[in-house]
């Protein structure tokens, strides 16, 4: 049997956690901000009509005579990632094989499956549709990249109600011949202005040039996407995520800063979440990094500045804190306003890594620590409990003045239902 690998993508994934739980934007123009409700990030069909593009700015967008019906919002990641974590759930239970791709995509293995594919996807849909209440548009073939290109046909035509079906060569190469190259997931811009110097217009083109062609010109890389949109699988589902190589932590601050001990304080948040992500992924960091800077796009003096630190492998929040502080203070200068500063961990390595003989903090009672502290905060919120240095009220915090309330990750935010 033919491997086949799908692709289910949210559509307009941010705005349709907000109308999932706000029926009334069921059919009105939403869109979702940047930090600190800076440009568009996620727009509804019923939004890019109007006119909005990706990367608006917002005081310039909302103040359009069209832009009066658009509903605005800030981000919400915290409802986002649940979201994304139902829809996965949903799909989990449903298919052999689930891989994240993204926040809102996800490869499917669809291999195998007894009856018709085509009404089996169109399930999945209204599935993840009834249950996590995300739209989505399914497409699929026989390889990862197919399956990409698939998705992307689905998204786009309407006439094909969100579902697209590549498995089959003849239709590969009708569609091959009727869209552009830089369609394809793995080729950037600047290969596509290259190819399209040679008179290479479409997929279909590329699909025809002579595969040591390919590789000479695209090295490695370019090979394989050559391969996939043949129907050679090189890509396959990955029983385990790949791990990072890196972990930032930044955010432009809602204001500017002036005072160390409110930066300090900034830092010490980065440098705590950025240990949470860690230990989400059971990695330590070896190395990490601070960077501040000021903005002079408002006309304020430029200065950036980064500093670097090896350390012993953590990620104990108490130590990448005391670090990150540290390396904080070494690099901030008076007389500046800061606008954005950050935490970056490399150097990852597995927490049950061999540790060093001579370490500075007891392994064992660090760990018992930093699961104590994680399982209040799964059990009552991020951020319930967190180290002092982080502090209490973040007047620095970016702006989100337009932010929905967190309905599935808080309490006493979740949606209530009245009868009568």
């Amino acid at each position: 049997m033919m491997r086949v690998f799908g692709l289910i993508d949210g559509n307009s994934f941010y705005c349709s956690c907000q109308r999932a739980f706000e029926p009334r934007l069921k059919r009105r123009p939403v869109v979702v901000l940047s930090n600190n409700d800076g440009c568009a990030i996620a727009r509804t069909r019923e939004a890019k009509a109007l006119g909005i593009k990706m990367g608006d700015a917002w005081h310039l967008a909302r103040k359009r005579p069209e832009s009066r019906p658009v509903v605005w919002y800030s981000s919400n990641y915290a409802l986002y990632a649940d979201m994304s974590r139902r829809m996965y759930q949903v799909l989990a239970e449903r298919v052999p094989g689930v891989e994240p791709y993204s926040i809102d995509e996800m490869f499917l293995d669809l291999s195998n499956l007894p009856g018709d594919l085509h009404d089996r996807c169109r399930q999945l849909r209204q599935d993840v549709l009834d249950h996590a209440k995300i739209p989505t548009c399914v497409g699929w073939g026989p390889t990862k990249t197919i399956a990409k290109l698939a998705n992307g046909l689905a998204k786009d035509h309407a006439e094909l109600d969100g579902l697209c079906d590549l498995t089959d060569p003849a239709m590969r190469q009708d569609w091959y011949r009727r869209t552009d190259i830089d369609e394809v997931w793995g080729i950037g811009r600047q290969t596509t202005q290259k190819l399209k110097a040679m008179g290479i217009e479409t997929i279909a083109d590329f699909v025809a040039l002579d595969a040591k062609t390919v590789r000479q010109m695209l090295t490695v890389v370019g090979a394989r996407v050559q391969a996939e949109l043949r129907g050679q699988s090189c890509l396959p589902l990955s029983d385990i995520a790949a791990t990072r190589k890196s972990i930032a932590s930044t955010r432009t601050f809602g204001r500017l800063l002036l005072k160390w001990d409110e930066i300090r304080e900034a830092i010490a948040h980065y440098a705590n979440r950025a240990a949470e992500k860690l230990r989400e992924d059971k990695l330590e960091a070896a190395h990490l990094s601070v960077l501040m800077q000021t903005n002079p796009h408002n006309g304020d003096p430029w200065y950036a500045k980064h500093a670097a630190i090896t350390i012993e492998p953590t990620s104990d929040a108490r130590d990448l804190i005391r670090h990150a502080t540290e390396l904080g203070r070494a690099i901030w200068l008076p007389g500046y306003r800061y606008f954005k500063a950050g935490v970056i961990l490399a150097d990852l390595r597995p927490a049950d890594s061999q540790g060093l003989m001579f370490a500075s903090r007891d392994p064992v009672q660090s760990a018992t620590v930093m699961a104590a502290l994680d399982a209040v905060n799964a059990r009552f919120g991020m951020g319930t409990l967190r180290p002092g240095s982080t502090g209490l009220k973040h007047s620095w915090s970016p702006r989100q003045s337009l932010l929905s309330a967190r309905y599935t990750t808080q309490l006493d935010e979740i949606v209530t239902a009245k009868g009568w």
